[in-house]
């Protein structure tokens, strides 16, 4: 089969790897239909995160279910399924309180598991899917087309942005602030509206984000960055601040708005991944501002997006504004890294 490794900063290739196989009774093996580059994928490829050893890539993708282990009891051969972006047995004492993303049996995709066995990345054409019961979300029928775009946004950025505005507690008729436009961003937008917020200001200096964010349900927009943007959402709000704060971005900057911008007693969500980010202990104490979130629980999420994405009540597949068969992986890297594009899908 093809499959994704990447070698350097910038160094991303699709090369032959051996075609997966079940190796324990709990395994599957999925077909991929469609798979994504995430903005987590970025750190690597711009040499932000370092890269020991070339290493398989993707962590997001939809498939159709080509063999089950005999272990496998919720799955069966040409399920269509929605895989979150790590494996999980949904059985352990995290997993069962809803966090997933620290299942005690979980992991990564595209590395090796807790026996040494290659668990392979996403975007390639199949891969081997350890806990299969736990990880995988069906939806039996196979779906319009249409639909695909939406249901691997589910994989991630849907989920991600979801976390975002569960962690910020957003409540009916709130005022919520989202920083960042990226994927995330904009899904938790899609998020905070879905979840009844009377405003939701997007944080955003790009046009065509700016019009998904509007088709998303965010009722301002405001463009300027740093102190000038932190003062243009005080003065948007009166001067109280937001009832809560997205932060979908990961870095020292953006996680300083999202504080700043706070009413006391708001709290932020954080679902980006922090980059040299050190918090104010002391002004949060002192506001009463809280910050929770952290890697997103995506398996705990998916059944009701799943069904909200089946339902037509949400569209987050408009995330996607880059379309490229497999071999073309590379393009899709550098269309997102000089932010030609917010997100690629990749077809294999």
């Amino acid at each position: 089969m093809k499959a994704t490794t990447i070698y350097a900063a910038r160094d991303v290739r699709l090369e032959d790897q051996p075609d997966p196989t079940i190796q324990k009774p709990t395994d599957a093996i999925v077909k991929v239909v469609a798979a994504c580059v995430c903005g987590s994928d970025l750190w690597y490829y711009r040499g932000d995160n370092p890269i020991e050893d070339p290493f398989r890539i993707g962590h997001e993708f939809v498939g159709v279910v080509q063999e089950v282990g005999s272990e496998v009891r919720s799955l069966r051969k040409g399920d269509f399924v929605i895989a979150p972006f790590m494996y999980s047995d949904n059985t352990c004492p995290h997993c069962l309180v809803g966090i997933q993303s620290s299942c005690s049996a979980g992991g990564f995709w595209g590395g090796t598991d807790r026996d040494g066995l290659m668990v392979d990345g996403g975007q390639g054409e199949y891969v081997r899917v350890p806990l299969a019961d736990g990880t995988l979300v069906s939806t039996r029928e196979t779906p319009d087309a249409a639909m695909v775009p939406s249901l691997l946004a589910l994989s991630d950025v849907m989920g991600t942005g979801w976390h975002a505005a569960m962690a910020a507690g957003v409540q009916e008729g709130d005022t919520v602030v989202v920083v960042g436009d990226g994927a995330v961003g904009l899904s938790g937008i899609l998020a905070a509206s879905r979840m009844g917020a009377e405003r939701v200001v997007a944080m955003s200096r790009h046009e065509e984000r700016q019009k998904i964010a509007q088709s998303f349900g965010a009722t301002d927009v405001i463009a300027e960055r740093g102190e000038t943007g932190e003062a243009a959402v005080l003065e948007l709000t009166g001067g109280v601040g937001a009832d809560a704060m997205l932060e979908c971005v990961g870095t020292s900057q953006s996680m300083t708005t999202a504080i700043t911008i706070a009413r006391p007693g708001a709290t932020v969500g954080y679902v980006g991944v922090p980059h040299g980010v050190e918090l104010p202990v002391r002004t949060m104490f002192s506001r009463n501002v809280g910050v929770a979130g952290g890697v997103a629980p995506v398996r705990q999420y998916l059944p009701d997006l799943r069904d909200d994405v089946l339902s037509g009540a949400i569209n987050p597949g408009l995330v996607f504004d880059l379309d490229l068969p497999l071999e073309k992986v590379a393009e899709g890297y550098a269309a997102m890294d000089e932010r030609r594009a917010i997100k690629t899908m990749l077809r294999p």
